[in-house]
């Protein structure tokens, strides 16, 4: 899945139904830029610039009075206010986070909403605009509630809205309470000090030790120099200072046992589960030594079934029904083609100019000379997912992928000639005959009529109950595999003609000889039916995972059908008497691919290389 909505998008577009979808950047001029705090004129306008009205998230009920209109582009669509904590959510649109969190969808294009990051660069726009100090600031005269004006008799500066803190703590127009007594009526910060020269309320610095004094500022002086406490006061503040050292040092001995008591609590519950896991071992003890025990009986009895079965095989080799031993017949690695940066998937080979197609997990279609220089002669990249098939037809490679495309590339030249947007789901399989390209998917194959570069689709085959994941064309016959089932199909009327029904799971291989239909299946089998009465004739064991896939080689005298699998091996079998005549153990990871050309076999596997096996 792409990660597009990772981005912050600051240029928006304007949406013709719902007005402007949502911002990032609006221009500031100069002149606001350059400084925090100005002075603005009383003037008719100035009281009926952009009113706000503080929402339940606000912190307290601070107004904000706007200089000027803000943009429009600054409003969130959802709450109708200035952006406040502004975020981008997946639908790319701008909102305040808490109407994101708080709302099910967008308001332009109804998507779910979830919010992404947070917008900076609107944050900081905002925080641009200028505001009138909340001391220069009156409800209005209206019933609307929370909604404000400048005030005249206010403070008359306007100040950015990031800084609005530090402008409105040090505010001569602050409103503040007389130190010496709430009872004082409320003043001004400008009016503080004037009104503690005349004060009536001025207290003695000694009254919280039993001083009763209280008076203006000429009496305080003329008192503390009479004042009892005045002469002890050096003694006072040490006893302040010791009494408080010993308030924090009982505050620090309550936090150390409050400590300690979690740390024994803890240690309570650790012990305590020490021993509930001691008794759950010693049960899991016992119950592996039961199991051992049984696994031990049931690998004597695998041991005697392997016994007689390898006596049986010595018997029919002194009766000679195995025939003689063949050297000749013993395959072995040639070599290895290194280059993938991931599992290799499919494999595809182009007699006419010996060459090797493989397609990756990387996203690539290597080619490899399989004839002179045994290199990599080019690597193919036009997918945006894994390379799951590869097929050939005359001139023309085509494959498939997990970007659910086929794309259809000229072997002669090697380049791209066209891309076809297939199915809905990964494109699992391909296969070609009679100028026609199927493509297996999930629960459908289709039909492509190959016109040139082009691929004209002919018919959908449904009817499948799971992936299609292999598909074989023979003669006049399309064979399909999907969960527990292979379909044969006419190719020449694209209609069902028989039904095979499998045990193992889904089919993930198949491969058809002159005598029999073979497939691989999910659980480690290979089943074997007559090609002529598709009646089930054999069920091949060995393999210890899913066979991913299978080979054909044919001779006048023998035919051998080679599997390759999850288990890391590949097998040889004779079909002539239905036995594994030689394991191949090579790979270094799953084989998923394989391929025949010229008695030559190629496997792909997971461990990202392909190898060559020659007799």
């Amino acid at each position: 899945m792409s990660n597009w909505w990772w981005f912050v998008f600051v240029q928006v577009r304007m949406d013709s139904t719902f007005g402007p979808t949502f911002p990032s950047v609006v221009p500031v001029s100069k002149a606001e830029t350059s400084s925090n705090y100005k002075q603005h004129r009383r003037t008719p306008s100035s009281s009926s610039t952009l009113t706000y009205s503080p929402r339940d998230d606000d912190d307290g009920m601070e107004p904000q009075v706007f200089a000027e209109q803000p943009s429009v582009k600054l409003c969130c669509q959802l709450c109708c206010s200035v952006f406040k904590d502004p975020v981008i959510t997946t639908c790319g649109h701008t909102f305040c986070r808490r109407c994101a969190l708080t709302s099910e969808k967008c308001p332009v294009d109804t998507s779910k909403l979830t919010v992404v990051v947070n917008n900076i660069a609107v944050a900081e726009q905002i925080g641009e605009l200028f505001i009138h100090c909340k001391y220069g600031c009156r409800p209005t005269a209206t019933s609307k509630p929370c909604a404000f004006e400048v005030d005249p008799l206010g403070c008359p500066f306007t100040v950015k809205l990031s800084t609005r803190k530090d402008h409105e703590v040090s505010c001569d127009y602050r409103p503040v309470r007389c130190p010496n007594n709430p009872s004082c009526p409320p003043l001004l910060t400008m009016n503080l000090e004037a009104h503690l020269k005349e004060c009536e309320h001025i207290k003695c610095p000694h009254s919280k030790y039993g001083c009763t004094f209280i008076g203006n500022q000429d009496t305080y002086e003329t008192h503390l120099d009479v004042c009892k406490f005045e002469g002890l006061k050096e003694f006072l503040q040490q006893t302040d200072d010791r009494f408080h050292e010993m308030q924090v040092t009982l505050a620090q001995k309550d936090q150390d046992i409050s400590f300690l008591r979690s740390m024994l609590g803890k240690l309570s519950e650790k012990l305590d589960q020490l021993e509930k896991n001691l008794e759950l071992k010693f049960d899991v003890l016992d119950e592996n030594q039961s199991k051992l025990s049984e696994d031990l009986m049931e690998f004597r009895r695998d041991a005697s079934m392997l016994n007689d079965e390898l006596s049986h095989i010595n018997a029919r080799l002194n009766m000679g029904i195995l025939g003689s031993y063949d050297p000749q017949q013993i395959f072995k690695c040639k070599g290895t083609f290194v280059g993938h940066q991931g599992p290799v998937w499919c494999l595809c080979v182009y007699s006419t100019g010996d060459l090797l197609f493989s397609g990756s997990s990387d996203k690539t279609i290597k080619v490899w000379d399989t004839c002179t220089t045994y290199k990599c002669q080019k690597t193919l990249e036009g997918h945006d997912g894994i390379v799951l098939a590869l097929c050939i037809q005359g001139n023309k490679l085509y494959s498939g992928s997990a970007d659910c495309t086929i794309i259809v590339w000229d072997i002669q030249t090697l380049q791209k000639v066209n891309t076809i947007r297939a199915h809905d789901n990964p494109v699992c399989t391909l296969v070609s005959s009679h100028n026609m390209l199927f493509s297996g998917s999930l629960k459908a194959i289709k039909v492509w009529d190959i016109v040139g570069t082009e691929l004209k689709l002919k018919k959908e085959l449904t009817g499948l109950n799971h992936w299609v994941r292999a598909l074989v064309a023979s003669q006049n016959h399309l064979y399909s595999g999907s969960y527990q089932t292979i379909k044969i199909w006419d190719i020449r009327s694209l209609e069902c003609v028989h039904v095979l029904q499998t045990s193992g799971g889904s089919v993930y291989s198949i491969a058809v000889t002159n005598h029999h239909i073979v497939c691989g299946t999910y659980e480690n089998l290979i089943h074997v039916w007559d090609i002529e009465s598709k009646e089930q004739v054999r069920t091949l064991t060995g393999h210890v995972g899913t066979v991913y896939a299978l080979a054909v080689i044919s001779t006048p005298d023998q035919t051998k059908v080679f599997s390759a699998s999850y288990d890391r091996s590949l097998r040889v079998w004779s079909m002539d008497n239905m036995i594994c005549t030689q394991t191949l153990l090579r790979h270094q990871g799953s084989v998923t691919a394989l391929a025949v050309s010229r008695g030559r076999l190629f496997s792909g596997a997971v461990d990202s290389t392909v190898k060559v096996w020659t007799c």
